[in-house]
């Protein structure tokens, strides 16, 4: 999927927040949740997600989400990352 066509789908499904992000190598941040729901489209390089079960690796091209309020775990390998990735919130922000 193209940038831009990715971009147009998150604000589409009402996802607030949009931002390219270049993410160094580095190691799980542990199982975590977020108070919103995430989606991202890898441009370069391998993002790697563990909601349940074995971790799924996601690489160019490639979208990956993660509901608000799932235990899941994130890590970016040797080769880093660059993604374009939304936060959509179910309340209101002030």
């Amino acid at each position: 999927m193209k940038e831009q066509d990715f971009e147009r789908q998150l604000k589409s499904d009402g996802f607030q927040e949009i931002e390219y992000q270049k993410l160094d190598p580095r190691p799980g941040k542990g199982r975590h949740r977020h108070h919103f729901e995430i989606r991202g489209l890898v441009i370069s390089g391998t993002f790697v997600v563990r909601q349940t079960g074995e971790p799924v690796v996601y690489r160019s091209g490639q979208i990956f989400s993660v509901a608000e309020g799932e235990l899941h775990d994130e890590w970016i390998e040797a080769d880093g990352a660059h993604i374009l990735v939304g936060r959509k919130f179910s309340e209101a922000r002030a």
